[in-house]
């Protein structure tokens, strides 16, 4: 725990915060960040699909309709749990913080689900596997996210931004590399769990939080915790577009992400569709590392956000046509390389734009956790189109068109915006 961590007093919490934070900060709560990731993405790339065909013979369903049902219901349970443990999370008066003992239990909860999620015996249990994986992981990143306003000061956000993003995508690669290399399914579960469990440590353990004053903490009701989460578009524009914005660039990411095992299995007959999707993913992982973080830093210096968010957004809609025109193995890797290039540079840079959008202080992490809902309703939003343009609507090709013109949709939008730049 550094110097700085001991001075900080219990009102911090509720300033706006102007000293720069350290690099052991910034790579602590990257650490964290990503471990969170792993224990999404193992799943979500590679464990999820192999149940869902190990299960599908014994089923009525299929096992891209198994998939997407099971995805569907834990997005879902993301969509409720982020918003709602963030405000818990702003409510909390504990002294160790009031971030910090949501990411110890969330993490230590997910990493338990994991391994329940490893003993599935049926579609059933793998739903409910998820769907406390989903419950228990998004408490620890509802905190982990509303940290960033708490501790970091504006102008330097889109640096922060852009780390957080790097161990994202590390966590996504790792995630992935997990799943593929541990030797079995329930292997790939419990190097996921352990590797989600141990990367929060050096932040809880190094770091201290900023306290809540009881004082300072609102009345409980019902009426009014519910009443919180209604975050009025009229009354907060520029907060509506630039959630609408994050929802249709992060739909449009969904779509393309969620049958790619099944379009290099069943459109590109990759002869090793596992391991096909580990090297796409770590193709976008490279050339996303060398922008997220680049990409942030010159948003800080430039002091504007919504260039970048634009052309970034533009550019991941053409790669999505491509996969639609260029149905091979190289349009595969080249597609995935110019993603990467345009989702690093959202990434950090949307981020930033979105903790510069928030209301007021008391309430960030509630209102972070509403943000965070554009991240988790495309999980919802993409199995509900996908299937059916995939089964009986033409395919792998016009579901990539459909990804593309989403996407240019929500860069469009963020001209809407008006008070950031």
């Amino acid at each position: 725990m550094t110097t700085a961590d001991r001075a900080l007093p219990a009102v911090d919490a509720l300033a706006e915060p102007v000293e720069r934070v350290g690099r052991a900060w910034t790579s602590a709560l990257s650490l964290a960040n990503g471990a969170i990731w792993v224990g999404w993405y193992g799943p979500l790339q590679i464990l999820l699909a192999s149940q869902a065909k190990d299960f599908a013979p014994g089923s009525a369903l299929s096992k891209e309709s198994m998939l997407a049902w099971v995805t569907g219901a834990g997005a879902v349970v993301s969509l409720v749990s982020n918003p709602v443990f963030g405000a818990l999370s702003d409510r909390t008066t504990a002294r160790w913080g009031r971030r910090t003992p949501w990411i110890v239990a969330g993490t230590a909860g997910g990493a338990l689900s994991l391994l329940l999620l490893a003993g599935a015996g049926g579609p059933w249990t793998m739903a409910l596997g998820w769907c406390l994986v989903q419950l228990t992981l998004n408490a620890a990143f509802a905190a982990v996210t509303a940290a960033v306003p708490d501790r970091v000061p504006r102008p330097q956000r889109g640096s922060v931004g852009g780390w957080l993003g790097a161990a994202q995508i590390l966590g996504v690669v790792g995630g992935t590399g997990l799943a593929t290399v541990a030797g079995g399914i329930g292997a790939g579960y419990a190097a996921c769990a352990v590797f989600t469990g141990a990367g929060v440590l050096p932040y809880v353990l190094g770091h201290r939080d900023l306290r809540l004053p009881v004082a300072a903490r609102p009345p409980w009701s019902w009426r009014g915790f519910l009443a919180g989460f209604w975050l009025s578009p009229r009354r907060h524009p520029d907060l509506g577009w630039a959630w609408l914005t994050r929802f249709l660039i992060n739909l449009s990411n969904a779509l393309v992400l969620l049958y790619l095992l099944y379009y290099l299995r069943d459109r590109l007959h990759y002869q090793d569709p596992d391991q096909g999707v580990l090297i796409l993913t770590a193709v976008n992982g490279v050339t996303l590392l060398a922008t997220v973080v680049v990409g942030g830093v010159w948003s800080d210096r430039v002091g504007r956000r919504k260039p970048f968010v634009i052309w970034s957004g533009v550019l991941m809609a053409v790669a999505t046509a491509a996969l639609s025109v260029w149905q091979t193995w190289p349009g595969a890797i080249v597609a995935a390389a110019v993603l990467g290039v345009g989702f690093g540079v959202f990434t950090s840079v949307d981020f930033a734009l979105m903790t510069d959008v928030l209301p007021k202080a008391l309430d960030r992490g509630k209102d972070l956790g509403v943000i965070n809902v554009a991240n988790a309703l495309p999980q919802v939003a993409a199995p509900a189109l996908a299937a059916p343009i995939v089964t009986h609507l033409g395919g792998y090709r016009v579901l990539y068109v459909v990804a593309a013109l989403v996407g240019m949709a929500g860069a469009a939008l963020v001209g809407r915006i008006r008070g950031v730049d």
